[in-house]
Protein backbone atom coordinates (compact mmCIF):
# COMPACT_ATOMS: atom_id res chain seq x y z
CA UNK A 1 0.00 0.00 0.00
CA UNK A 2 0.98 3.63 -0.47
CA UNK A 3 0.87 5.79 2.64
CA UNK A 4 -0.44 9.26 1.80
CA UNK A 5 -0.74 11.72 4.70
CA UNK A 6 -0.86 8.86 7.25
CA UNK A 7 -3.65 7.08 5.34
CA UNK A 8 -3.00 3.91 3.36
CA UNK A 9 -4.21 3.53 -0.22
CA UNK A 10 -3.90 0.18 -2.04
CA UNK A 11 -1.55 0.12 -5.02
CA UNK A 12 -4.35 -1.24 -7.22
CA UNK A 13 -6.65 1.65 -6.32
CA UNK A 14 -3.90 4.23 -6.84
CA UNK A 15 -3.00 2.76 -10.24
CA UNK A 16 -6.63 2.59 -11.35
CA UNK A 17 -7.21 6.17 -10.19
CA UNK A 18 -4.21 7.50 -12.13
CA UNK A 19 -5.36 5.74 -15.29
CA UNK A 20 -8.85 7.19 -14.79
CA UNK A 21 -7.45 10.70 -14.40
CA UNK A 22 -5.43 10.42 -17.61
CA UNK A 23 -8.46 9.09 -19.49
CA UNK A 24 -10.60 11.98 -18.24
CA UNK A 25 -8.01 14.42 -19.56
CA UNK A 26 -8.07 12.57 -22.89
CA UNK A 27 -11.90 12.63 -22.98
CA UNK A 28 -11.94 16.38 -22.39
CA UNK A 29 -9.41 17.00 -25.15
CA UNK A 30 -11.13 14.73 -27.67
CA UNK A 31 -14.48 16.37 -26.92
CA UNK A 32 -12.91 19.81 -27.49
CA UNK A 33 -11.38 18.73 -30.81
CA UNK A 34 -14.63 17.14 -32.03
CA UNK A 35 -16.69 20.22 -31.18
CA UNK A 36 -14.15 22.58 -32.75
CA UNK A 37 -14.24 20.48 -35.93
CA UNK A 38 -18.05 20.54 -35.99
CA UNK A 39 -18.25 24.33 -35.86
CA UNK A 40 -15.21 24.69 -38.13
CA UNK A 41 -13.03 26.66 -35.74
CA UNK A 42 -9.41 26.49 -34.68
CA UNK A 43 -9.13 24.42 -31.47
CA UNK A 44 -6.13 26.47 -30.37
CA UNK A 45 -2.97 25.39 -28.58
CA UNK A 46 -3.23 22.63 -25.98
CA UNK A 47 -1.44 24.76 -23.39
CA UNK A 48 -4.17 27.42 -23.58
CA UNK A 49 -6.84 25.01 -22.36
CA UNK A 50 -4.72 22.81 -20.10
CA UNK A 51 -6.15 24.44 -16.97
CA UNK A 52 -9.67 23.88 -18.25
CA UNK A 53 -8.93 20.21 -18.99
CA UNK A 54 -7.44 19.71 -15.52
CA UNK A 55 -10.50 21.35 -13.99
CA UNK A 56 -12.79 19.02 -15.93
CA UNK A 57 -10.80 15.89 -15.08
CA UNK A 58 -10.33 16.86 -11.43
CA UNK A 59 -14.03 17.64 -10.87
CA UNK A 60 -15.25 14.36 -12.37
CA UNK A 61 -12.50 12.42 -10.55
CA UNK A 62 -13.54 13.88 -7.20
CA UNK A 63 -17.14 12.91 -7.97
CA UNK A 64 -15.91 9.38 -8.66
CA UNK A 65 -14.19 9.23 -5.28
CA UNK A 66 -17.29 10.66 -3.60
CA UNK A 67 -19.72 8.04 -4.90
CA UNK A 68 -17.46 5.08 -4.16
CA UNK A 69 -16.08 4.02 -7.54
CA UNK A 70 -12.82 3.02 -5.83
CA UNK A 71 -14.46 1.07 -3.01
CA UNK A 72 -14.13 -2.67 -2.46
CA UNK A 73 -17.51 -3.42 -4.06
CA UNK A 74 -16.60 -1.50 -7.22
CA UNK A 75 -13.40 -3.52 -7.57
CA UNK A 76 -15.36 -6.78 -7.25
CA UNK A 77 -18.36 -6.08 -9.49
CA UNK A 78 -18.27 -4.54 -12.97
CA UNK A 79 -22.03 -3.95 -12.82
CA UNK A 80 -21.69 -2.09 -9.52
CA UNK A 81 -18.74 -0.05 -10.82
CA UNK A 82 -20.59 0.86 -14.02
CA UNK A 83 -23.62 2.17 -12.12
CA UNK A 84 -21.42 4.29 -9.85
CA UNK A 85 -19.47 5.62 -12.83
CA UNK A 86 -22.67 6.79 -14.52
CA UNK A 87 -23.71 8.66 -11.36
CA UNK A 88 -20.23 10.14 -10.81
CA UNK A 89 -19.77 11.43 -14.35
CA UNK A 90 -23.31 12.86 -14.39
CA UNK A 91 -22.72 14.69 -11.09
CA UNK A 92 -19.38 16.02 -12.35
CA UNK A 93 -20.90 17.31 -15.58
CA UNK A 94 -23.76 18.98 -13.71
CA UNK A 95 -21.26 20.72 -11.40
CA UNK A 96 -19.19 21.89 -14.37
CA UNK A 97 -22.31 23.15 -16.17
CA UNK A 98 -23.19 25.25 -13.13
CA UNK A 99 -19.64 26.66 -13.07
CA UNK A 100 -19.88 27.44 -16.79
CA UNK A 101 -23.21 29.21 -16.23
CA UNK A 102 -21.78 31.30 -13.38
CA UNK A 103 -18.52 32.10 -15.19
CA UNK A 104 -19.47 32.27 -18.89
CA UNK A 105 -16.64 32.46 -21.37
CA UNK A 106 -13.96 31.54 -18.84
CA UNK A 107 -14.40 27.83 -18.38
CA UNK A 108 -16.18 25.25 -20.60
CA UNK A 109 -18.42 25.03 -23.60
CA UNK A 110 -21.52 23.23 -22.41
CA UNK A 111 -21.76 21.47 -25.78
CA UNK A 112 -18.21 20.19 -25.24
CA UNK A 113 -19.25 18.83 -21.85
CA UNK A 114 -22.02 16.87 -23.55
CA UNK A 115 -19.50 15.03 -25.71
CA UNK A 116 -17.03 14.70 -22.83
CA UNK A 117 -19.66 13.01 -20.69
CA UNK A 118 -20.24 10.12 -23.10
CA UNK A 119 -16.55 9.82 -23.94
CA UNK A 120 -15.66 9.69 -20.24
CA UNK A 121 -18.21 6.99 -19.48
CA UNK A 122 -17.00 4.87 -22.39
CA UNK A 123 -13.30 5.24 -21.58
CA UNK A 124 -13.74 4.69 -17.84
CA UNK A 125 -15.79 1.52 -18.32
CA UNK A 126 -13.24 0.24 -20.86
CA UNK A 127 -10.51 0.97 -18.33
CA UNK A 128 -12.35 -1.10 -15.73
CA UNK A 129 -12.71 -3.97 -18.19
CA UNK A 130 -9.09 -3.95 -19.36
CA UNK A 131 -6.99 -2.61 -16.48
CA UNK A 132 -9.39 -3.41 -13.64
CA UNK A 133 -9.32 -7.12 -14.45
CA UNK A 134 -5.53 -7.11 -14.28
CA UNK A 135 -4.80 -5.04 -11.17
CA UNK A 136 -6.64 -7.46 -8.92
CA UNK A 137 -4.27 -10.31 -9.83
CA UNK A 138 -1.39 -11.47 -7.67
CA UNK A 139 1.08 -9.51 -9.81
CA UNK A 140 -0.09 -6.31 -8.15
CA UNK A 141 -0.33 -7.73 -4.63
CA UNK A 142 2.35 -7.57 -1.97
CA UNK A 143 3.89 -10.94 -1.09
CA UNK A 144 3.50 -11.50 2.65
CA UNK A 145 5.07 -14.18 4.81
CA UNK A 146 3.31 -14.83 8.13
CA UNK A 147 5.19 -15.92 11.24
CA UNK A 148 2.57 -17.89 13.15
CA UNK A 149 0.02 -20.61 12.48
CA UNK A 150 -2.70 -19.82 15.02
CA UNK A 151 -5.91 -17.80 15.06
CA UNK A 152 -4.17 -14.56 14.13
CA UNK A 153 -2.60 -16.22 11.10
CA UNK A 154 -6.05 -17.50 10.11
CA UNK A 155 -7.43 -13.95 10.21
CA UNK A 156 -4.65 -12.80 7.87
CA UNK A 157 -5.44 -15.68 5.49
CA UNK A 158 -9.12 -14.67 5.47
CA UNK A 159 -8.16 -11.08 4.63
CA UNK A 160 -5.90 -12.24 1.80
CA UNK A 161 -8.73 -14.27 0.24
CA UNK A 162 -10.92 -11.21 -0.27
CA UNK A 163 -11.06 -10.10 -3.94
CA UNK A 164 -10.12 -6.52 -3.02
CA UNK A 165 -7.12 -7.59 -0.93
CA UNK A 166 -3.84 -5.85 -1.70
CA UNK A 167 -1.62 -8.73 -0.54
CA UNK A 168 -1.14 -12.47 -0.97
CA UNK A 169 0.24 -14.80 1.67
CA UNK A 170 3.17 -16.78 0.21
CA UNK A 171 3.84 -18.91 3.29
CA UNK A 172 2.98 -19.51 6.94
CA UNK A 173 5.75 -20.43 9.37
CA UNK A 174 4.78 -22.34 12.51
CA UNK A 175 6.70 -20.96 15.50
CA UNK A 176 6.08 -23.91 17.87
CA UNK A 177 3.13 -22.31 19.68
CA UNK A 178 1.01 -25.44 20.07
CA UNK A 179 -1.72 -26.95 17.91
CA UNK A 180 -1.68 -25.20 14.50
CA UNK A 181 -4.82 -23.67 13.00
CA UNK A 182 -3.09 -23.34 9.61
CA UNK A 183 -2.35 -26.93 8.69
CA UNK A 184 -0.15 -26.05 5.70
CA UNK A 185 2.22 -23.97 7.85
CA UNK A 186 5.91 -24.94 7.60
CA UNK A 187 7.52 -25.73 10.99
CA UNK A 188 10.26 -23.29 11.92
CA UNK A 189 12.60 -26.21 12.66
CA UNK A 190 12.39 -27.29 9.01
CA UNK A 191 13.97 -24.03 7.82
CA UNK A 192 17.72 -23.73 8.32
CA UNK A 193 18.08 -20.03 7.39
CA UNK A 194 14.85 -18.05 7.68
CA UNK A 195 16.37 -14.92 6.15
CA UNK A 196 17.46 -16.84 3.06
CA UNK A 197 14.04 -18.55 2.90
CA UNK A 198 12.26 -15.18 2.90
CA UNK A 199 14.56 -14.00 0.11
CA UNK A 200 14.06 -17.15 -1.97
CA UNK A 201 10.23 -16.98 -1.96
CA UNK A 202 10.30 -13.27 -2.84
CA UNK A 203 8.42 -12.00 0.23
CA UNK A 204 8.24 -8.22 0.46
CA UNK A 205 6.84 -8.16 3.99
CA UNK A 206 6.86 -10.37 7.08
CA UNK A 207 4.00 -10.15 9.60
CA UNK A 208 4.46 -11.28 13.19
CA UNK A 209 1.23 -13.11 14.06
CA UNK A 210 2.23 -14.92 17.25
CA UNK A 211 -0.55 -15.70 19.71
CA UNK A 212 1.72 -15.07 22.70
CA UNK A 213 4.69 -12.71 22.30
CA UNK A 214 5.94 -12.84 25.88
CA UNK A 215 9.34 -14.63 25.95
CA UNK A 216 8.67 -16.01 22.46
CA UNK A 217 9.71 -13.22 20.08
CA UNK A 218 12.08 -14.72 17.47
CA UNK A 219 14.48 -11.76 17.73
CA UNK A 220 17.35 -13.38 15.80
CA UNK A 221 15.02 -14.34 12.96
CA UNK A 222 13.43 -10.88 12.82
CA UNK A 223 16.84 -9.18 12.83
CA UNK A 224 18.06 -11.41 10.00
CA UNK A 225 14.92 -10.70 7.97
CA UNK A 226 15.18 -6.96 8.60
CA UNK A 227 18.84 -6.86 7.52
CA UNK A 228 17.83 -8.53 4.25
CA UNK A 229 15.78 -5.39 3.50
CA UNK A 230 12.36 -6.95 4.07
CA UNK A 231 9.72 -4.94 5.92
CA UNK A 232 8.71 -6.46 9.28
CA UNK A 233 5.30 -5.59 10.74
CA UNK A 234 3.40 -6.57 13.86
CA UNK A 235 -0.11 -7.99 13.71
CA UNK A 236 -2.01 -4.94 15.05
CA UNK A 237 -0.29 -2.48 12.68
CA UNK A 238 -0.85 -4.82 9.73
CA UNK A 239 -4.59 -5.10 10.46
CA UNK A 240 -4.90 -1.34 10.93
CA UNK A 241 -3.34 -0.73 7.53
CA UNK A 242 -5.33 -3.39 5.68
CA UNK A 243 -8.76 -2.76 7.24
CA UNK A 244 -8.76 0.97 8.05
CA UNK A 245 -9.63 0.30 11.69
CA UNK A 246 -7.92 -0.45 15.01
CA UNK A 247 -8.53 -4.06 16.03
CA UNK A 248 -9.78 -4.14 19.63
CA UNK A 249 -9.19 -7.88 20.01
CA UNK A 250 -5.42 -7.44 19.78
CA UNK A 251 -5.04 -3.86 21.00
CA UNK A 252 -2.83 -3.16 23.99
CA UNK A 253 -1.69 0.12 25.60
CA UNK A 254 1.96 -0.33 24.59
CA UNK A 255 1.02 -0.54 20.89
CA UNK A 256 -1.00 2.67 21.15
CA UNK A 257 1.87 4.40 22.92
CA UNK A 258 4.70 3.34 20.62
CA UNK A 259 2.94 3.14 17.25
CA UNK A 260 2.76 6.06 14.87
CA UNK A 261 -0.21 8.35 15.51
CA UNK A 262 -1.63 11.02 17.83
CA UNK A 263 1.28 13.23 16.69
CA UNK A 264 1.91 16.70 18.10
CA UNK A 265 1.96 18.06 14.54
CA UNK A 266 -1.82 17.94 14.51
CA UNK A 267 -1.99 21.40 16.18
CA UNK A 268 -1.68 23.09 12.78
CA UNK A 269 -4.11 20.60 11.25
CA UNK A 270 -6.62 21.31 14.04
CA UNK A 271 -6.36 25.04 13.39
CA UNK A 272 -6.95 24.49 9.67
CA UNK A 273 -9.86 22.20 10.52
CA UNK A 274 -11.47 24.90 12.65
CA UNK A 275 -11.05 27.54 9.92
CA UNK A 276 -12.72 25.18 7.45
CA UNK A 277 -15.53 24.39 9.91
CA UNK A 278 -16.32 28.06 10.47
CA UNK A 279 -16.22 29.00 6.78
CA UNK A 280 -18.12 25.95 5.54
CA UNK A 281 -20.74 25.94 8.31
CA UNK A 282 -21.44 29.65 7.84
CA UNK A 283 -21.92 29.20 4.09
CA UNK A 284 -23.95 26.00 4.45
CA UNK A 285 -26.16 27.50 7.13
CA UNK A 286 -26.93 30.48 4.90
CA UNK A 287 -27.73 28.23 1.92
CA UNK A 288 -29.73 25.63 3.84
CA UNK A 289 -31.70 27.98 6.12
CA UNK A 290 -34.73 28.15 3.77
CA UNK A 291 -34.77 24.33 3.53
CA UNK A 292 -34.50 23.99 7.32
CA UNK A 293 -37.40 26.42 7.82
CA UNK A 294 -39.59 24.65 5.26
CA UNK A 295 -39.05 21.24 6.85
CA UNK A 296 -39.42 22.69 10.34
CA UNK A 297 -42.91 23.83 9.33
CA UNK A 298 -43.64 20.42 7.80
CA UNK A 299 -42.51 18.67 10.99
CA UNK A 300 -44.94 20.83 13.00
CA UNK A 301 -47.77 19.94 10.62
CA UNK A 302 -46.92 16.24 10.52
CA UNK A 303 -46.97 15.57 14.28
CA UNK A 304 -47.48 17.30 17.61
CA UNK A 305 -44.48 18.85 19.29
CA UNK A 306 -41.62 21.25 18.53
CA UNK A 307 -39.94 21.28 15.13
CA UNK A 308 -36.46 20.90 16.61
CA UNK A 309 -35.11 18.12 18.79
CA UNK A 310 -32.55 18.97 21.47
CA UNK A 311 -30.54 16.39 23.34
CA UNK A 312 -27.45 16.31 25.54
CA UNK A 313 -24.49 14.57 23.90
CA UNK A 314 -20.89 13.90 24.94
CA UNK A 315 -18.24 15.82 23.02
CA UNK A 316 -14.55 16.69 23.16
CA UNK A 317 -12.77 15.48 26.33
CA UNK A 318 -16.08 14.12 27.64
CA UNK A 319 -17.73 17.57 27.90
CA UNK A 320 -21.50 17.70 27.37
CA UNK A 321 -23.23 19.92 24.81
CA UNK A 322 -26.69 20.39 23.32
CA UNK A 323 -27.27 18.78 19.94
CA UNK A 324 -29.99 20.29 17.69
CA UNK A 325 -31.71 18.35 14.91
CA UNK A 326 -35.04 18.44 13.11
CA UNK A 327 -37.41 16.23 15.09
CA UNK A 328 -38.04 12.92 13.34
CA UNK A 329 -39.66 10.96 16.18
CA UNK A 330 -42.79 11.25 18.28
CA UNK A 331 -42.61 13.41 21.39
CA UNK A 332 -42.83 10.37 23.67
CA UNK A 333 -40.04 8.50 21.85
CA UNK A 334 -37.75 8.57 24.88
CA UNK A 335 -40.23 8.53 27.73
CA UNK A 336 -38.42 5.44 29.08
CA UNK A 337 -34.96 6.91 28.50
CA UNK A 338 -32.55 6.93 25.54
CA UNK A 339 -32.86 3.91 23.22
CA UNK A 340 -31.08 2.63 20.14
CA UNK A 341 -32.86 3.43 16.88
CA UNK A 342 -34.16 0.19 15.36
CA UNK A 343 -34.94 -0.88 11.82
CA UNK A 344 -38.49 0.25 10.97
CA UNK A 345 -38.59 2.00 14.36
CA UNK A 346 -42.26 2.69 15.22
CA UNK A 347 -41.27 5.89 17.06
CA UNK A 348 -40.29 7.59 13.78
CA UNK A 349 -42.95 9.81 12.20
CA UNK A 350 -44.04 9.64 8.56
CA UNK A 351 -42.02 12.72 7.59
CA UNK A 352 -39.24 11.69 9.96
CA UNK A 353 -38.58 8.55 7.96
CA UNK A 354 -37.94 10.64 4.85
CA UNK A 355 -35.76 13.32 6.43
CA UNK A 356 -33.64 10.69 8.19
CA UNK A 357 -33.10 8.80 4.95
CA UNK A 358 -31.85 11.89 3.07
CA UNK A 359 -30.12 13.32 6.18
CA UNK A 360 -32.12 16.57 6.17
CA UNK A 361 -32.66 16.16 9.92
CA UNK A 362 -28.89 16.66 10.38
CA UNK A 363 -28.80 20.16 8.83
CA UNK A 364 -29.41 22.13 12.07
CA UNK A 365 -26.23 20.54 13.45
CA UNK A 366 -24.34 22.98 11.23
CA UNK A 367 -25.08 25.58 13.92
CA UNK A 368 -23.38 23.35 16.50
CA UNK A 369 -20.34 23.18 14.20
CA UNK A 370 -20.30 26.96 13.86
CA UNK A 371 -20.32 27.39 17.66
CA UNK A 372 -17.37 25.01 18.01
CA UNK A 373 -19.01 22.14 19.89
CA UNK A 374 -18.77 19.83 16.88
CA UNK A 375 -16.84 19.53 13.63
CA UNK A 376 -18.00 18.44 10.20
CA UNK A 377 -15.87 15.31 10.54
CA UNK A 378 -15.42 13.26 13.70
CA UNK A 379 -16.88 10.39 15.74
CA UNK A 380 -20.65 10.39 16.18
CA UNK A 381 -21.60 12.05 19.51
CA UNK A 382 -23.56 9.77 21.84
CA UNK A 383 -25.88 10.46 24.77
CA UNK A 384 -24.30 10.30 28.27
CA UNK A 385 -26.34 7.21 29.19
CA UNK A 386 -24.90 5.24 26.25
CA UNK A 387 -21.37 6.58 26.85
CA UNK A 388 -21.34 5.46 30.47
CA UNK A 389 -22.56 2.00 29.52
CA UNK A 390 -20.17 1.60 26.59
CA UNK A 391 -17.14 2.78 28.57
CA UNK A 392 -17.83 -0.06 31.01
CA UNK A 393 -18.20 -2.66 28.25
CA UNK A 394 -15.71 -1.56 25.58
CA UNK A 395 -11.99 -0.96 26.16
CA UNK A 396 -10.56 2.39 25.02
CA UNK A 397 -14.02 3.85 24.38
CA UNK A 398 -13.05 7.09 26.16
CA UNK A 399 -10.21 7.64 23.64
CA UNK A 400 -12.73 8.47 20.91
CA UNK A 401 -13.46 11.69 22.81
CA UNK A 402 -9.92 12.95 22.19
CA UNK A 403 -11.23 14.54 18.96
CA UNK A 404 -14.33 16.64 18.37
CA UNK A 405 -17.48 14.74 17.41
CA UNK A 406 -18.71 15.24 13.86
CA UNK A 407 -21.77 15.24 11.63
CA UNK A 408 -20.03 12.63 9.48
CA UNK A 409 -17.02 10.47 10.18
CA UNK A 410 -14.80 7.52 9.26
CA UNK A 411 -17.09 5.09 11.08
CA UNK A 412 -20.24 6.56 9.52
CA UNK A 413 -19.01 6.03 5.94
CA UNK A 414 -17.55 2.56 6.59
CA UNK A 415 -20.14 0.94 8.83
CA UNK A 416 -23.96 1.04 8.76
CA UNK A 417 -26.02 2.60 11.54
CA UNK A 418 -25.32 0.79 14.85
CA UNK A 419 -28.05 -0.31 17.23
CA UNK A 420 -26.23 -2.57 19.70
CA UNK A 421 -23.10 -2.86 21.79
CA UNK A 422 -21.52 -5.04 19.08
CA UNK A 423 -22.22 -2.36 16.48
CA UNK A 424 -20.75 0.24 18.84
CA UNK A 425 -17.64 -1.92 19.19
CA UNK A 426 -17.20 -2.15 15.41
CA UNK A 427 -17.67 1.60 15.00
CA UNK A 428 -15.24 2.27 17.85
CA UNK A 429 -12.52 0.51 15.86
CA UNK A 430 -13.05 2.98 13.01
CA UNK A 431 -13.27 5.94 15.42
CA UNK A 432 -9.94 4.99 17.00
CA UNK A 433 -8.36 4.77 13.54
CA UNK A 434 -9.60 8.28 12.81
CA UNK A 435 -8.44 9.70 16.15
CA UNK A 436 -5.03 8.08 15.69
CA UNK A 437 -4.47 9.00 12.03
CA UNK A 438 -6.37 12.28 11.66
CA UNK A 439 -5.14 14.61 8.89
CA UNK A 440 -6.96 17.14 6.67
CA UNK A 441 -6.48 14.66 3.81
CA UNK A 442 -8.49 12.01 5.68
CA UNK A 443 -11.15 14.64 6.45
CA UNK A 444 -11.39 15.43 2.73
CA UNK A 445 -11.84 11.75 1.86
CA UNK A 446 -14.59 11.42 4.47
CA UNK A 447 -16.41 14.55 3.29
CA UNK A 448 -16.29 13.37 -0.32
CA UNK A 449 -17.54 9.88 0.49
CA UNK A 450 -20.34 11.23 2.65
CA UNK A 451 -22.07 11.93 -0.66
CA UNK A 452 -22.13 8.18 -1.26
CA UNK A 453 -23.85 7.62 2.09
CA UNK A 454 -26.44 10.29 1.27
CA UNK A 455 -27.15 8.95 -2.23
CA UNK A 456 -27.25 5.31 -1.13
CA UNK A 457 -28.47 5.52 2.51
CA UNK A 458 -28.31 1.79 3.32
CA UNK A 459 -27.55 2.48 6.96
CA UNK A 460 -30.02 5.30 7.65
CA UNK A 461 -32.56 4.74 10.42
Amino acid sequence: MIRLFKHYIPHAVMLLGLFDLLLLLAAGEIAWQVRASQIDTDPGALGDRLGMLCGFAGTVWLAMIAVGTYGAESLRSMRYAGARLLVAVSLGIIALSVIDFMLPGHTFWRSTLFYAMFLSIGLLIANRMLIGSVIGTAAFRRRVLVLGDGERARRIRDLAERPESGFAVVSFIGMNEGSPVIQEAIPRAAIHDLGRFVENIGASEVVLALEERRNSLPLKDLLRIKTHGVHVNDFSSFLERETGRVDLDTLNPSWLIFSDGFSSGRALSSAAKRVFDVAASGLLLALSLPLILVFAALVKLDSKGPAFFRQTRVGLYGQSFQLVKLRSMRMDAEKDGAQWALKDDPRITRLGRFIRKVRIDELPQVWTVLTGKMSFVGPRPEVPQFVGDLEDKLPYYAERHMVKPGITGWAQINYPYGASVEDARAKLEYDLYYAKNYTPFLDLLILLQTLRVVLWPEGAR
